[in-house]
């Protein structure tokens, strides 16, 4: 690979900067490998180099000793750093590298591998589906912590980049990086890149608050000295052993106080924050802590209100500190920061710190990692991070991550198929899916996706749901979707099947009831006659067959128009106690009185041949009559009441009047007065001024209803009653 002079100038700086700070963690012997393969990553042709102004192999050894200065990472990260390029270009295999370095680096390596396979997916990396996506790729916690410090380096010398680079790596250092490295309890290298990206994305608003940060500066120093004196002088007289110092806040951390308080530079009070740093052996820590915290709030008036207290529960990323706001001189509000110095370690490299820390607490890690490493730390010889090899960056074993062609990333549910994942996008897409490409690759629907995937779904307009899909789908979105389609499908089914059944009934001129359906559902076996139809429309049961079962008791002497002789057959169903004579005059068939229209003794009536065997009585009257006897004059019989009536009937009634008080307990009280009606129920709704009653009544024949409707028309307030149908 061809080096200018400045890009050797360069390589020999940075690779003896690397010795002076390195030496005591890599081996002479690593160092010796390294270099071999190192050059021969420069020798290789096949290796274009990148269009950055940075050489990659003096950006590589800058990262490795920022991860080593700054994080506190060990010989098995710099290693990693250091000739990851030469797994990339096949110079060396993983296989290879496991005899030379320690399975750790293999495990690195392949971990910064897969991490930069997801930028080759072309997708929108500002999500936080992608960050959590990044964390369960890189698999190794270490893998996270190069990834940060790359960026930190790159954006240290962004400015040798061109306008169109700047942009786009100062915003995936706000919205990837700066986040991660907070997760990490990476504060200092957090605030960096976020004020960093600040000066690249918005120059105007970055400079503009440097410049009056750097106007202010003297007074502000003036004003911290003033204040932190007489603490450190109570402190000593106290015996702490302390630092104590001032900090300014970042300029992106005062941009968005600006913005979230909608408010100018000049109108922020708390620019700044005294931090207290105790040397305080283990066991005395949090009792130190705060009994300075009297000592700051016995000199100046705390607000109760910004007391944060971390130590008694730390933050998810181990961060440990106690924070209480207190009014200076002149009114000003500063923050104190007490912590001891493992603490504040800890704040500054976060979890590569804390690692070198065994005891404390019970602390909560993203997703328990913190639990998971103490476990591993229980031996207290173990104090440099590379002993934690066998801890793996499992953050989100319960997710999958994947994309679609277009890079965009969706999370599921881990153990999530192809058809989770097309119903995931839309109902309509997941009701057609046939299969998939996976990474190029077809698949039937119930593939389980990997994270990382990319996947594209097929589908065909003649596919569609069926109920083995519900044993596919693992998803909660998905398998509510396709209960939802096959209910939908089912409805249909359902309708056309009832429509073909109706229109082949025509044609064959039979009359067949609901009830008729519904009992002949039940008796082939059906629990709801939503599944006979359906099973009609999808041609599983033959519709001369449904004919067959619905005439077997003697449908053939309807269809030669015989109800007379249908009628004489059903004389052996004789009782003595019956009030009907139908056709004739016969007595004591069996019959049913029809719930369309109720008929009493006494209402004029007709008789209708059933095809399931028996006659419904109707009034003539009946809402269906006319339908009846035009299609079917031929079933038509007559009827007539016989006898006295020893039944009682149940009829309902609206009664409709003027809301008057009273007027409820008036006709109650007028039916509870007549012999042969009895009251079995009332319900009464009031709008506007009427009342409209729904009662319902047990009489024993026409004569006695009509009598009890005439008397309850003479209610005062009264406008209509009528008799209902049903």
């Amino acid at each position: 690979m061809y080096f200018s002079h400045e890009d050797k100038m360069q390589l020999i700086a940075a690779y003896r900067l690397f010795l002076a700070h390195s030496a005591r963690i890599v081996s002479k012997n690593d160092r010796k490998i390294i270099r071999m393969l190192v050059e021969k990553v420069a020798e290789k042709k096949a290796f274009v180099r990148p269009l950055t102004p940075i050489h990659p192999i003096v950006k590589n050894i800058h990262t490795a000793i920022l991860a080593e200065q700054e994080i506190g990472l060990g010989n098995s990260t710099i290693v990693s750093i250091l000739i990851y390029d030469a797994v990339i270009l096949n110079v060396i295999t993983l296989e290879e590298l496991s005899k030379h370095f320690d399975a750790s680096v293999v495990t690195i390596i392949r971990g910064l591998i897969r991490a930069n396979e997801l930028y080759e997916k072309n997708t929108v990396v500002e999500t936080e589906n992608f960050r959590k996506l990044l964390l369960t790729f890189a698999e190794d916690i270490r893998v996270v912590f190069i990834l940060i410090a790359e960026r930190v380096y790159t954006m240290r010398n962004l400015s040798l980049y061109d306008t169109e680079s700047q942009l786009k790596i100062s915003r995936e250092a706000s919205y990837l990086y700066a986040p991660l490295a907070h997760r990490m309890g990476l504060y200092r290298l957090k605030t960096e890149l976020e004020d960093l990206s600040l000066r690249y994305t918005s120059p105007d608003i970055y400079f503009d608050i440097a410049r009056k940060l750097n106007e202010t500066k003297a007074s502000r120093d003036k004003y911290m000295d003033d204040f932190i004196a007489p603490l450190k002088k109570q402190l000593k007289e106290a015996g702490f052993d302390f630092d104590m110092k001032g900090r300014t806040k970042s300029i992106h951390s005062i941009w968005n106080k600006i913005k979230k308080q909608n408010t100018a530079f000049e109108r922020i009070y708390d620019l700044f924050a005294i931090r207290i740093i105790l040397n305080s052996p283990p066991e005395k820590e949090k009792a130190d802590c705060w009994q300075v915290y009297s000592i700051v709030t016995d000199k100046y008036q705390p607000n109760p209100k910004r007391l944060r207290d971390w130590l008694s529960i730390p933050k998810t990323n181990g961060y440990e500190s106690l924070h209480t706001t207190v009014m200076g001189s002149d009114g000003k509000w500063v923050e104190v920061q007490i912590r001891t110095r493992r603490m504040d370690e800890i704040a500054e490299k976060g979890l590569a710190a804390h690692w070198k820390y065994k005891g404390g607490k019970s602390e909560k890690g993203v997703d328990d990692m913190l639990k998971n490493i103490r476990d591993i730390l229980e031996n207290p010889d173990l104090k440099d991070m590379d002993y934690m090899d066998d801890f793996k960056l499992d953050l989100y074993g319960d997710e999958v991550f994947v994309f679609t062609p277009k890079g965009d990333l969706f999370k599921l549910k881990n153990g999530a198929t192809v058809l989770d994942f097309a119903f995931n996008i839309h109902s309509e897409l997941g009701s057609k899916c046939v299969g998939a490409k996976v990474n190029g690759k077809n698949v039937p629907i119930r593939h389980v996706l990997n994270n990382g995937d990319q996947v594209e779904i097929l589908s065909n307009t003649g596919q569609k749901p069926n109920r083995d899909w519900l044993k596919i789908v693992v998803t909660s979105k998905a398998r509510t979707k396709v209960k939802q389609v096959l209910k939908e499908i089912d409805y249909k089914d359902a309708e056309a099947g009832k429509e073909m059944l109706q229109r082949r009934f025509k044609n064959w001129k039979l009359d067949v009831l609901d009830a008729d359906i519904t009992r002949l559902a039940k008796k082939l076996g059906y629990k709801a006659v939503s599944d006979f139809y359906q099973d009609i429309a999808q041609e599983k049961l033959d519709l001369f067959e449904v004919r067959s079962h619905l005439t077997e008791t003697a449908v053939e002497e309807v269809d030669t128009k015989s109800a007379g002789n249908f009628v004489q057959a059903l004389e052996g169903n004789i009782q003595s106690n019956d009030v009907l004579v139908i056709d004739q005059n016969l007595k004591n068939v069996q019959y049913k009185l029809s719930k369309c229209c109720n008929p009493i003794y006494g209402d004029a009536i007709f008789g209708f041949v059933s095809v399931y065997g028996g006659i419904k009585i109707h009034r003539t009257d009946c809402p269906n009559a006319p339908q009846l006897i035009e299609r079917f004059g031929y079933r038509i019989v007559p009827a007539r009441w016989s006898g006295k009536s020893g039944s009682q009937y149940a009829i309902t009634v609206r009664v409709i009047g003027k809301d008057d008080i009273g007027i409820v307990t008036n006709i109650t009280s007028l039916i509870s007065k007549e012999s042969n009606v009895t009251l079995r129920s009332i319900s009464v709704d009031s709008v506007d001024g009427l009342f409209q009653g729904i009662i319902t009544l047990l009489v024993s024949e026409l004569n006695d209803l009509e009598g009890v409707l005439k008397k309850i028309k003479t209610v005062k307030g009264v406008k209509q009653v009528e008799r209902l149908n049903n």
